[in-house]
């Protein structure tokens, strides 16, 4: 079994990538493919075919998955020092 620096739970930032900059939180991890899945990030759309629920089926929204080398804890991210500080004008 593999170990990653994010586990379901942990509040992450992804750092590259088309979604670079976002942050949530971290709903599943897919260790067989290095992925995670974050709250809010890489939405992807799925049409459903009609059923019960959705008789005249649907396009649902749903989070796409990033893999886990382009994301980086929101706690190491905002301890960092290579990002610019924002000047504190009081």
């Amino acid at each position: 079994m593999q170990k990653f620096h994010v586990k379901r739970g942990d509040q992450v930032v992804v750092i590259a990538g088309a979604q670079k900059g976002k942050s949530g939180k971290v709903l599943e991890v897919l260790a067989a493919k290095q992925r995670a899945r974050i709250e809010g990030v890489a939405m992807i759309k799925r049409h459903l075919k009609k059923s019960q629920e959705h008789p005249q089926g649907t396009i649902a929204e749903r989070e796409g998955s990033v893999h886990i080398s382009n994301l980086m804890l929101q706690s190491t991210y905002d301890a960092s020092t290579k990002r610019k500080k924002a000047p504190a004008n009081a």
